[in-house]
């Protein structure tokens, strides 16, 4: 996966191999089309928990 970043004083790529060649999602019903906001994209590249990620970018404790 690559991802354009602009940070406000320039653009850097971020790239991040997947270990299985791709992403491994639950079954949402909707196929392979799955829509993230920004605040999750952001957690996905990171690598942080995206499916908890709440109002105001929050990650939710369960």
């Amino acid at each position: 996966m690559k991802v354009l970043i602009h940070d406000g004083l320039g653009i850097w790529l971020c790239a991040r191999r997947l270990n299985q060649g791709k992403f491994h999602w639950a079954g949402n019903g909707y196929g392979d089309r799955v829509e993230l906001s920004p605040e999750q994209v952001t957690a996905l590249v990171q690598g942080l928990p995206w499916q908890r990620i709440g109002p105001a970018g929050a990650i939710s404790v369960l």
